[in-house]
């Protein structure tokens, strides 16, 4: 086999490779990263020296990819017979690329400030810095909604990209600041669950569901 993917089950950015590539039906293998044990981290060191998971390393290809979005544009383009994340016409290609990176940037790494700072000693809490977080939260939120309004998924009628990053940013962020008033978020979250690629992320994700922060 190919492809290895160095992540752990209960990132969001390493769920969003997983459903991209169980979407595409390509075999790889996993390796479940401990960042805590020195040896597990130390061989992801030499592959990223940053020590960041999810990273892709394709031994027929001698290629090694860290990031998320570049991760699945790769096997989407090298390991499928025509792209199906991302689509080929140029403007809804753009619109695509934006909105997984909207997904990434403003909901995902605001949802993770407010997990991280509960990890936090008493004594050195970001109040401040949370309730940032939160207020870029809620006017993601707002953005979702509004396209959610008439949409199917992300960018449209089909599951790409931009779904892969929404679905664990926006499950992790329900958690940590619900959606309240959302109601078509709601809806959008509800279907990206039932999503088979997701719906298997989520369950390989249960074993480790009691690390989540609070």
């Amino acid at each position: 086999m190919s492809l290895t993917l160095y992540s752990h089950p209960l990132a969001s950015f390493c769920q969003k490779v997983l459903i991209g590539l169980y979407e595409l039906d390509i075999p790889f293998t996993q390796r479940v990263v401990d960042l805590a044990n020195e040896t597990e981290r130390a061989e992801l060191v030499k592959l990223w020296p940053l020590a960041k998971f999810p990273v892709l390393h394709d031994a027929a290809r001698g290629v090694t990819l860290p990031e998320t979005s570049i991760i699945l544009e790769y096997v989407d383009r090298h390991y499928v017979p025509s792209p199906r994340l991302i689509p080929t016409e140029g403007a809804a290609a753009l619109e695509c690329r934006l909105r997984d990176r909207f997904f990434d940037l403003y909901v995902n790494v605001p949802m993770g400030k407010i997990v991280t700072d509960k990890l936090r000693p008493d004594d050195a809490h970001d109040l401040h810095g949370v309730e940032a977080a939160k207020r870029e939260l809620e006017t993601a939120y707002d953005i979702v909604d509004g396209w959610m309004r008439t949409n199917l998924w992300a960018t449209g009628d089909s599951f790409s990209l931009a779904d892969c990053a929404a679905a664990p940013a926006l499950f992790y962020a329900e958690h940590v600041l619900p959606f309240g008033k959302h109601r078509h978020l709601a809806d959008y979250l509800a279907r990206l669950r039932e999503r088979p690629s997701f719906a298997r992320v989520l369950n390989e994700m249960k074993p480790y569901w009691s690390m989540f922060p609070g």
